[in-house]
């Protein structure tokens, strides 16, 4: 069995820059592609110039497409990976889910996440359609809003959820910061939320009964509250809680961060197993497409260091 040179773990926009960075070194990979994503759902995304306010799924398309085209070293694989073997710093043996085994000399995990969603009913229904993780990748579309809001639960507290409301604001006239019945978590963004100006910013502190889109549109959300009451919100914002996609975690013994992000240093992405990587939305809490595709490059030009460095430099004296 012949060994291929990078084996990347996932078909988003953080694998695929990757593939086409080591392709312009002329080493081989194969990018294995599940199809699933942490956008499925979106209909757009923001930030990348070009691709503005069009389709994630197009980009992805064109993108691979464009790949092919240039490069005759990286292969696609729409299969999921059931498994990663570490036989050395320089040997991986992959098994996909379709029972083909392939042996690479390094990896690079462009997983994805996958979403903990907090207790709240409605929540998993409005997410990515009013429910938003970043103000940057949505929201402009509602800019000029009477209100919006932001949900000060699970880890969306203190500084991040001050930071939230601050982007919130940008956009509709009111935020309030909804702690969601929480004692704890409403003395920490209330202590937070003193330097704002209470002209725009407030706190609510009630126990949230559910969130539903007010139509079939999704062009605003209610809260409903457990005491009876409700507000309209022209969108929400939270991060919710985030784990790496798959088994590979565990299976490598890689470290995680307190987030649940795959630990990996920047500005290279090395995690803590030598030999692999972790890029995109699976190793940080910043989970653009810039971002991604930044770290997919970065990793990238770091396994070529890797790989070239093996194959020229000479063996040490001892």
């Amino acid at each position: 069995m012949d060994f291929t040179d990078v084996a990347i773990i996932g078909g988003g926009p953080a694998g695929l820059t990757a593939a086409n960075t080591v392709a312009r070194q002329l080493h081989t990979a194969v990018v294995y592609d599940s199809g699933t994503y942490r956008n499925s759902g979106a209909t757009h995304f923001h930030m990348v110039l070009t691709w503005d306010h069009k389709n994630p799924e197009n980009y992805r398309r064109a993108a691979r497409e464009n790949i092919l085209a240039n490069y005759s070293t990286v292969q696609f694989a729409p299969v999921s990976v059931a498994k990663i073997d570490k036989k050395s710093d320089a040997h991986f043996e992959v098994h996909d889910d379709e029972g083909g085994v392939r042996k690479f000399r390094k990896v690079i995990l462009a997983v994805g996440s996958n979403n903990i969603y907090p207790a709240i009913q409605g929540y998993d229904k409005l997410w990515k359609k009013r429910i938003f993780h970043c103000l940057f990748c949505h929201g402009y579309e509602d800019r000029g809003g009477a209100s919006s809001g932001v949900l000060a639960v699970g880890t969306v507290g203190g500084a991040m959820a001050v930071h939230m409301a601050q982007n919130a604001a940008q956009l509709t006239d009111q935020v309030t910061l909804y702690t969601n019945g929480d004692a704890a978590m409403t003395a920490e963004v209330t202590t937070a939320a003193s330097v704002l100006n209470p002209s725009n910013f407030s706190v609510d502190a009630r126990k949230i009964k559910q969130l539903t889109a007010n139509d079939a549109d999704n062009s605003s959300v209610t809260v409903e509250f457990e005491d009876g009451t409700a507000k309209v919100e022209m969108f929400l914002v939270h991060n919710p809680e985030t784990t790496a996609q798959g088994p590979f975690v565990d299976q490598l013994g890689l470290e995680t961060t307190a987030s649940g992000d795959i630990k990996a240093d920047y500005p290279f992405w090395g995690t803590s197993v030598p030999g692999v990587y972790a890029v995109g939305d699976c190793s940080t809490p910043y989970k653009v497409t810039p971002s991604a595709i930044t770290s997919g490059c970065n990793a990238a030009v770091a396994v070529c260091a890797e790989l070239q460095a093996a194959k020229y430099m000479r063996p040490s004296a001892d």
